[in-house]
């Protein structure tokens, strides 16, 4: 079991003792968990299809800088696209009320101790956010996964693209240490760059760890309290909607 969050490991399973004990049958609790969550992923995609929104999975590390990106985002996006969040977090709605005071769209689902949002957790979001002033209107859908690498990567929400963020302080060994965060993502962000000249973390090792797990993902590199790179992100945000609503008017 993980002991962060008591997900099933790939050897978890029951044994049916009740009858012949020298041929137990062994029922596969991690594939049934999986299913239905994926089952459930699924739905959610629809939905967002249904109403022409994209959906987007972030997910890192604690202190990658997530929340601020989200913040100067929407500033930038303001008046240009419909954007809305899902915060994921273990405690508290400090992230909820910092997206809030941006005039978007934010429902906070704390997970009590689990290490990750799952599809039942947002579907549920997802329908307490539409209700929300302007949760009718959604063009982009920010879910801001927990912070952490390794639980978020297994768990499909019905995203239709997952970014995985590193910041600068963490250094450049993640993809390694963390492969299925990358081989599970579209896009690979480092943040927190203006913070390069004071820390050991060599870009091009960090992107090439990464393209070598995952030949496809996307990748840029920006610090948003300072705007390096900011347009990069809003460009490929901006890309994602007009596909997403050509897609609709079809």
């Amino acid at each position: 079991m993980c002991d962060t969050c008591g997900c099933p490991s790939p050897s978890d399973h029951t044994h049916d003792h009740s009858h012949n004990h020298s041929n137990p049958k062994t029922i596969d609790v991690h594939a049934s968990l999986f299913a239905a969550n994926d089952a459930l992923a699924r739905v959610n995609r629809e939905h967002f299809d249904e109403i022409g929104a994209v959906a987007l999975n972030l997910i890192s590390s604690p202190g990658s800088g997530k929340t601020t990106l989200l913040e100067h985002t929407i500033e930038a996006l303001k008046g240009e696209i419909n954007i809305a969040v899902i915060e994921g977090d273990i405690e508290t709605e400090r992230d909820a009320e910092r997206i809030r005071a941006k005039g978007v769209p934010v429902i906070q689902l704390t997970t009590g101790g689990a290490c990750h949002l799952d599809a039942a957790m947002t579907h549920k979001g997802f329908h307490r956010l539409q209700k929300e002033p302007g949760g009718d209107k959604i063009d982009l859908l920010f879910i801001e996964n927990v912070g952490n690498l390794v639980c978020p990567a297994t768990f499909d929400l019905g995203e239709h693209e997952r970014v995985v963020f590193v910041s600068v302080p963490e250094g450049p060994d993640k993809p390694s240490k963390y492969p299925k965060a990358f081989i599970s993502s579209q896009t690979f962000v480092i943040t927190k760059t203006d913070l390069l000249p004071y820390f050991d973390f060599p870009v091009a090792e960090a992107r090439g760890d990464a393209l070598r797990l995952n030949p496809n993902l996307r990748t840029m590199e920006l610090a948003s309290t300072t705007g390096e790179g900011m347009e990069t992100w809003l460009n490929y945000l901006r890309e994602l909607v007009a596909a997403k609503k050509a897609q609709k008017n079809v």
